[in-house]
């Protein structure tokens, strides 16, 4: 008899997922498959997924990076959200710890900036500032 017990289930390694496609299209995947481009449909779509990935690694790359959470004091300033509008760009701030904003940051500054604030632990703003935000904060 053994003391090892199976705990949960192995997750599946991918997902199922469904997409409509039209006629034209899913004709000229076929003509592809039966042509041997590709051994079934999934095969070029898993490919093409694949490649728009690949194509757009920047930018996914770029966006994991401002989702990630911070880990402990993050202050924000001023300074810190005219560059991110000057840039063209929002913020999706995760804070675990505390998230601080200067008591300068405009509510309009704070909106044409930050797109989402989640914070695990303490948030400090003025009440203004909290007030114009309100749907953002999670």
């Amino acid at each position: 008899m053994s003391n090892i017990r199976q705990l949960r289930d192995k997750q599946p390694e991918n997902e199922k997922i469904t997409i409509n496609l039209g006629f034209v299209d899913l004709g000229r995947i076929d003509l592809l498959v039966q042509e041997g481009f590709y051994s079934n449909r999934s095969d070029l779509i898993r490919t093409a997924i694949r490649n728009q990935l690949e194509n757009h690694e920047d930018v996914v790359s770029k966006s994991l990076e401002r989702h990630t959470m911070e880990l402990g004091l993050r202050d924000y300033s001023v300074a810190d959200l005219e560059a991110v509008r000057d840039a063209g760009k929002v913020l999706h701030i995760k804070v675990v710890g505390l998230a601080r904003f200067d008591s300068g940051i405009t509510p309009k500054l704070a909106l044409q900036t930050i797109a989402s604030i989640t914070v695990l632990g303490a948030l400090q703003a003025s009440a203004d500032l909290k007030k114009a935000l309100a749907d953002r904060i999670k």
